[in-house]
């Protein structure tokens, strides 16, 4: 385990400084939500941007051995192996993946048309170009990481930890929870974008109890 969190680290650390000299290319795909210039106000802030964009985009791209080491760590005290760790991994990637491309096509272009929809003729956007990195690196991961709740809702109840039943008993309570982490995950408070997070969280909520419906795992 500690090899290969050693080994990942490393990994990580090359990757990033590999993808830093296309990070202008990424930058430009990641604007293409914004029609407005991206400024700075820092003699370091360009570089900083680019180098979080290359951290970004080398932990996208290593996001399954990430995943790998991670369900390895946590399924094996639980006898999780085999065909059934194969599963979770996949099914933790694709839903990685389907999270972030989620965020960048429908959810990204909705936040921040809606927040800069406040500007008038008086009061015009001037972005920084690390806020806007930070807003939308943070945000795409966010989504990423939430989409794999049915995951490990099957997996908390296919090793004991919780039920179906329980699930299905405190929905009002998980209501709450996905509020508090909507609030907490999104880069900004405003209540569009706690929505446009919150609504597919509970709706993947409830797509893991019907998961473990048609799993008949109780």
């Amino acid at each position: 385990m500690r090899r290969s969190v050693r080994t990942l680290g490393i990994t990580i650390l090359l990757a990033t400084a590999v993808i830093f000299f296309l990070s202008p290319e990424l930058l430009r795909f990641v604007q293409g939500h914004l029609a407005d210039q991206l400024y700075f106000f820092s003699v370091a802030g360009p570089f900083l941007a680019h180098v979080k964009l290359a951290l970004f985009a080398a932990l996208y791209l290593i996001m399954p051995w990430f995943m790998t080491v991670l369900w390895r760590a946590v399924g094996k005290p639980f006898g999780v192996e085999g065909k059934q760790l194969f599963s979770f991994i996949l099914f933790t990637c694709l839903l990685f993946y389907a999270g972030t491309l989620f965020c960048y096509f429908i959810t990204l272009p909705l936040g921040i048309k809606f927040l800069l929809g406040f500007g008038s003729v008086d009061l015009q956007p001037v972005i920084s170009v690390g806020r806007f990195v930070n807003f939308t690196t943070l945000f795409i991961l966010a989504f990423g990481v939430i989409f794999e709740l049915p995951v490990f809702m099957v997996f908390m109840a296919k090793v004991g930890v919780l039920s179906r039943k329980f699930y299905e008993r405190n929905r009002r309570y998980s209501l709450l929870v996905i509020a508090i982490i909507a609030a907490l995950l999104t880069p900004t408070p405003d209540v569009v974008n706690m929505l446009l997070m919150g609504g597919p969280l509970y709706l993947l909520y409830e797509a893991g109890i019907i998961i473990l419906r048609v799993m008949r795992i109780k």
